[in-house]
C-alpha cells in the first residue's frame, strides 16, 4: 500500500507540473484557425492592415466617387444657364393668310439669356468644391477606421486563439488528475467528492472551449470582411505586433483639429457658409437679356429689337429673408456639430491615453509580481495536497487560477495594443 501512494503522488505531481507549464507554454506558441505558425510565415499584424487599405473597400470608394462626381456638378453648376431660342411668326393675317398684306406681319428669331442674381454661379461653385473636400475628408476617415478595426480585430483574434491553445492544455492537465483520482477512489484513497471536482471542472474547460471557439468564428468572420476571406483563414503570426509609439499627448491634443473626423465637419461648415452667401444673393436683382430680330415683307424695313428683364425682389420678408435665417441657423447647428466632433475625439483621447499608461502599468505588476505568486501559490496548493492539509478544490482552483493568470497578462498585452491603436487613428495613423 505504501508503494502504491508513492507511486499515486508521483502521478500527481507530474500532472501538476504539467499544469505549470502550460501558462509558459502558451505565451510561446498561439494556434490559428487550422495550425501554428511561424511568425514570418503568419499573417502579421501590418501585414492585415495592408491588405485591408490596399482592398478597394467599397465604403472608401463611394466617397471618393460622390467627391469626383461633386467636382463635376460645380463646373456644371456654375455655368449661366442655356440660352432660348424663340421663333414665331407675329401679326398674321388670317382672313388671306397673305404675308405682304399687312405691314405689322413678321417672322420673329429672338434669344434670350438669363443671369443668375448677383455672384449666385460663382458661390455655387465654391459649395460643390466644398462638399467633394468634405467627401475626400470622409474617405481619408474611413480609411483609418478600416486600419482601427483591422488592427482591434486582430488582435483580439490573437488572444482568443492563444485562449484555445490555453484552454485545450488545460483540460489536458485536468483529465490527467480525474485519472488519477478515479485510480486514487477506486482504491479506496479518495473520496467521491474530489472525482466529481475533477470530472466539473473538466465540464467547464469543454463549455469554456465551445465559447472560445464562438469568439475566434466572430472574428474570422469579421476580418474576412476588411481583408477577404482567403486572407483570414491564414494561419496568425505568433509574435506579438510592435506598434509605433504614440506622439505625446498634448501633441495629438493639438492635432484634433486636424484629424479627418474634424475635416469634414470644417467641410461641412464651408458648405453653410456658402449657403448664407448664395441667400445673400437673393436680395439682388436677376436679369435676362432678349434680342429679337423681325422678318417682313413686301420691301419693308425689318425690325430689332434688344429689351432686358429685371427680377425686382421688392417683397423679401417671407422668402429672402427667411432664407437668409435658415441659412445663417443651419451654418449654426454645423459649427455646434464641429465643436462636437471635437470634444468626442478630445474624450477618446482621454480614456484611450489613460488605458495605455494604466494597463502598461498592470502589465509590469503582472510580469514582476502577479505571475510568480500564481506560481507559488499552485505550489504551495501541491505541497498541501500531498501532505493532505489543502483539499483537492484548492488544488485545482490554483493550477486554473495559475492559467487564467497567463490569459488574463495575455489580455492586457492586447488592450494595451488596442489602446494604442486608437491613439494612433487619434493621430491619423494608417499604417
Amino acid at each position: 500500500m505504501t508503494d502504491f501512494k508513492l507511486e499515486n503522488r508521483r502521478h500527481q505531481r507530474r500532472a501538476s507540473l504539467l499544469a505549470i507549464g502550460l501558462g509558459v507554454i502558451a505565451m510561446l506558441y498561439l494556434a490559428d484557425s487550422l495550425s501554428i505558425s511561424r511568425a514570418d510565415d503568419g499573417l502579421t499584424l501590418d501585414g492585415a492592415v495592408a491588405i485591408a487599405l490596399g482592398a478597394n473597400d467599397p465604403t472608401v470608394a463611394r466617397f471618393k466617387e460622390r467627391a469626383s462626381a461633386l467636382e463635376d456638378r460645380a463646373v456644371s453648376d456654375s455655368q449661366l444657364p442655356d440660352p432660348q431660342l424663340r421663333v414665331g411668326l407675329a401679326n398674321f393675317p388670317v382672313d388671306t393668310f397673305d404675308f405682304e398684306q399687312e405691314a405689322m406681319t413678321q417672322v420673329q428669331v429672338g434669344v434670350r439669356q438669363s443671369f443668375p442674381r448677383g455672384k449666385t454661379l460663382s458661390k455655387t461653385r465654391e459649395r460643390r468644391e466644398a462638399e467633394a473636400a468634405g467627401q475626400r475628408a470622409s474617405a481619408t476617415l474611413q480609411e483609418l477606421q478600416i486600419a482601427l478595426d483591422t488592427r482591434t480585430t486582430w488582435l483580439d483574434l490573437y488572444y482568443w486563439l492563444g485562449a484555445r491553445q490555453t484552454a485545450q492544455e488545460s483540460r489536458d492537465a485536468v483529465n490527467e488528475l480525474v485519472q488519477v483520482v478515479q485510480t486514487s477512489f477506486s482504491t479506496g484513497l479518495r473520496s467521491n467528492q474530489d472525482l466529481l471536482r475533477a470530472e466539473l471542472e473538466l465540464s467547464l474547460l469543454d463549455d469554456r472551449a465551445v465559447e472560445v471557439e464562438r469568439q475566434i468564428d466572430d472574428l474570422v468572420a469579421e476580418l474576412s470582411r476588411l481583408i477577404g476571406p482567403e486572407n483570414a483563414f491564414r494561419p496568425i503570426a505568433d509574435s506579438f505586433p510592435a506598434l509605433p509609439a504614440p506622439p505625446d499627448r498634448q501633441m495629438i491634443e493639438d492635432g484634433l483639429a486636424k484629424h479627418p473626423a474634424a475635416d469634414v465637419e470644417d467641410a461641412l461648415v464651408e458648405v453653410r457658409d456658402r449657403d448664407v452667401d448664395i441667400a445673400k444673393q437673393q436680395y439682388r436683382p436677376g436679369w435676362s437679356l432678349d434680342t429679337g430680330y423681325g422678318l417682313r415683307g413686301g420691301d419693308r424695313a425689318d425690325f430689332a429689337s434688344l429689351m432686358v428683364v429685371l427680377d425686382v425682389p421688392l417683397f423679401t420678408g417671407k422668402r429672402q429673408d427667411r432664407r437668409l435665417a435658415a441659412a445663417r441657423k443651419e451654418r449654426a447647428v454645423a459649427q455646434f456639430d464641429r465643436m462636437a466632433t471635437l470634444l468626442d475625439l478630445k474624450k477618446v483621447l482621454d480614456r484611450n491615453y489613460a488605458d495605455w499608461l494604466r494597463l502598461n502599468q498592470r502589465i509590469e505588476l503582472f510580469n514582476a509580481v502577479v505571475l510568480n505568486r500564481a506560481g507559488a501559490n499552485a505550489d504551495a496548493a501541491l505541497d498541501g495536497y500531498q501532505n493532505q492539509v489543502t483539499d483537492f478544490a484548492e488544488l485545482i482552483r490554483s493550477r486554473l487560477a495559475e492559467l487564467d493568470t497567463e490569459l488574463q497578462l495575455r489580455r492586457l498585452r492586447v488592450d494595451h495594443a488596442k489602446a494604442q491603436s486608437r491613439l494612433l487613428f487619434l493621430t491619423g495613423e494608417q499604417s
